[in-house]
């Protein structure tokens, strides 16, 4: 944190620290220094929940990196640990003192711009069902240490989360966290893109908690720097209040519309992801199990996919012209109107999709995968070069590939290495067409359209297939909206105003 005079001194006093009379100093660029033993120090702005006075001492709650910080003779942030919890307790040698410690201390913890009123969601259904009891014993408790005020909801069905958040009063709040897998965040963020006043609804910085059976969101950002993917980095994250943008996805069909913040997937992974269902009760094992069974008897679908290419990958596909996600079926181009879509069908900018440089290619397919993010999930490491805000969908197509090829493909995934592979296509696109096809080995019989764990169309003989979705199995267009959305981030000097 950079700061006028940051290495002046605020406050510097002699205190009690365990009975022993210290030299206790408050710098202006928050760090607390003293000496018990050895040098100690304190980051404010990095370490600190917030403090409390416990008559005449002062306790300052902290979250320290183990082996760094207030444990060692100097903290230099080291970061990349699990984190423990090492509180600060003093006591002033007079009542003054403790009130003018208090005053320093409180001043510069509200000068970082630190979310005070916060809505929680928790989702006490996802994942091993656990969520309820993490806000309960990790999560609140810290929310508390750090004077967050906290108004809690259960969610108690699908999309409860997103039919609150476009009713909510979003004046009340400085910020959304949802304690659950992604599930509930791609619903508030579908509820506030859905309200009237949406252009504004959607700047409310959103939190994640991992709490679920898919924690990709949550792994995307400590992983990005060298954080484990434990609640306690996560709250922390949110409590210190630091702010990065997040592209959106519209996939759209005729004028049905629904916003993605994660992937998108058709063919073996969507397979995988969808199917295994049957198999919950094994857990998170369910996955590796099925994708075995799934390789053993491998699918291929026929169908097309339209992209246009970010700079620099040009040379996948074909050529081509663009071809209308929309719900006309008129083949006859003289009678085609020009198309022009908002990305968010409401007051956004006007995008002309047809003057763009379309490329495609033609199946069949084993997969094709879009990400918005590096990890699809704590052990899936989707799209290695993904970024948050970068405007561009990452795209992990595979086509034919042996068995055994696949099956060592599909093992790397926890790494990355996968999108290295002769057998993968991975590239990065602005805009994009899905035409799926049926399976090449059976016509009769069609696949799977999901994203961010939401099955968006099942085409014939698909697993579910009487079940009603949000889309036909058809023609779908996905659109990238730069920087859309808001969400609280580990990493440091990225605020936003």
């Amino acid at each position: 944190m950079d700061r006028p005079d940051s290495s002046r001194p605020v406050l510097s006093d002699r205190v009690l620290i365990n009975g022993v009379v210290t030299p206790l100093t408050f710098f202006a660029d928050g760090v607390l220094r003293w000496t018990e033993r050895r040098q100690r120090t304190l980051i404010v702005e990095k370490e600190v929940l917030g403090l409390k006075v416990e008559g005449p001492k002062i306790r300052i709650g902290a979250l320290v990196h183990a082996g760094a910080g207030i444990c060692c003779v100097a903290s230099g942030g080291g970061g990349g640990g699990a984190l423990v919890r090492r509180d600060l307790v003093f006591e002033p040698l007079s009542e003054d003192l403790r009130k003018l410690w208090c005053q320093k201390l409180l001043d510069f913890i509200d000068s970082l711009g630190r979310p005070r009123r916060l809505l929680v969601f928790v989702n006490p259904f996802g994942g091993s069902k656990a969520a309820s009891k993490i806000f309960a014993d990790e999560v609140k408790p810290l929310f508390d240490d750090a004077g967050v005020q906290l108004t809690l909801q259960e969610t108690q069905y699908q999309l409860h989360a997103k039919e609150v958040v476009k009713t909510l009063d979003l004046s009340k709040y400085d910020g959304i966290v949802c304690v659950s897998g992604d599930g509930v965040l791609v619903e508030v963020v579908n509820g506030l893109l859905e309200r009237e006043d949406w252009d504004t609804a959607i700047k409310m910085p959103l939190g994640v908690v991992p709490a679920g059976t898919g924690n990709g969101m949550a792994k995307s950002l400590l992983e990005s720097v060298g954080e484990p993917c434990k609640v306690t980095n996560a709250v922390l994250a949110i409590i210190r209040g630091h702010k990065r943008s997040l592209d959106v996805s519209t996939i759209w069909q005729g004028k049905t519309k629904f916003f993605s913040v994660l992937m998108l997937a058709w063919g073996l992974v969507a397979d995988v992801d969808i199917e295994s269902e049957k198999y919950r009760w094994m857990g998170s094992a369910r996955l590796d199990i099925y994708a075995i069974q799934r390789i053993v008897h491998l699918r291929q679908y026929n169908g097309s996919i339209s992209f246009v290419p970010a700079p620099g990958f040009e040379g996948f596909g074909e050529p081509t012209s663009y071809k209308d996600g929309g719900e006309s079926t008129n083949t006859d181009p003289s009678q085609e109107k020009p198309v022009k879509v908002r990305q968010l069908g409401y007051e956004g900018p006007d995008i002309s999709l047809e003057n763009m440089n379309w490329r495609t290619i033609e199946g069949p397919f084993v997969s094709v995968w879009l990400h918005n993010v590096p990890w699809g999930g704590e052990e899936t490491k989707a799209a290695p070069d993904a970024e948050f805000s970068d405007g561009y969908l990452d795209v992990i197509i595979m086509k034919a590939c042996p068995k055994l090829s696949l099956l060592s493909l599909m093992t790397g995934l926890s790494r990355g290495t996968h999108v290295k592979s002769p057998y993968v296509s991975y590239f990065k696109v602005k805009a994009f067409v899905l035409e799926p096809g049926a399976r090449a080995e059976d016509p009769t019989k069609e696949g799977i359209v999901d994203s961010d764990g939401e099955v968006l169309a099942r085409g014939k003989g698909a697993y579910k297939c009487q079940q009603k979705t949000l889309m036909s199995y058809d023609k779908l267009q996905i659109t990238v909206d730069q920087g859309l959305a808001t969400l609280f981030t580990p990493e440091q000097n990225i605020h936003f105003s």
